[in-house]
């Protein structure tokens, strides 16, 4: 009776088949069993002259136990991937919210930096200006006195004027400088023109 043989020769192979198998490839590789087992048939009835062409497993039914020791694992298998996708999204969470802050570090410094820079821009450039305005001031007036050809006459008493603020400051010592020995030699023609002044004022006295 070829037909009992050949269910016995299935079962026998297909406990071979399953025992190189983990329980949940066992219950999730159906059509791998499939293909295998008709294998193992096929080649063990050729010498009978029957021909095997399908082989379909329709169900598998594992023992109680064993279903709820699977079922606990599998539970264990989601609890432990949902923690670990949970701990994954802190992870990336904590780099993005550092990278935030190292952006905003970065552009404050760079911000802050750039209020510096023109801060001191427009110190200088205020500076300069009114540098260039004194100097033009100074350009100016020494333009006017000397378009107006002054007289050395002129010119000393200017100095004089001078020398007064100068001696009205708060400096103990003043220094001249060596030009003044120019200016100050036509004082002798201020003193010759002032002294007719001086002697009517002392006969009038």
């Amino acid at each position: 009776n070829f037909q009992f043989a050949t269910l016995k020769l299935a079962q026998t192979n297909l406990r071979n088949v399953i025992g190189e198998l983990e329980l949940d490839q066992t219950l999730t590789s159906r059509e791998r069993i499939n293909t295998k087992l008709r294998a193992v048939l096929d080649d063990a009835t050729d010498k009978w002259g029957v021909r095997i062409t399908r082989v379909e497993i329709k169900k598998i039914d594992p023992p109680k136990d064993i279903t709820d020791a699977m079922s606990k694992q599998m539970k264990a298998e989601r609890t432990k991937r949902a923690a670990i996708l949970e701990a994954e999204g802190v992870k990336q969470a904590q780099i993005l919210r550092a990278e935030g802050e190292r952006n905003a570090a970065i552009l404050k410094a760079e911000g802050e930096a750039e209020a510096i820079r023109k801060v001191a821009e427009a110190t200088k450039f205020r500076t300069v200006v009114e540098a260039q305005g004194q100097a033009e001031a100074i350009m100016s007036v020494f333009k006017a006195i000397h378009e107006g050809a002054p007289t050395n006459d002129l010119i000393a008493i200017k100095y004089l004027d001078a020398l007064k603020e100068i001696a009205n400051g708060k400096a103990t010592k003043i220094f001249l400088p060596m030009e003044a020995s120019a200016i100050l030699s036509s004082l002798a023609g201020i003193g010759e023109v002032l002294k007719p002044a001086s002697n009517e004022e002392e006969k009038k006295g």
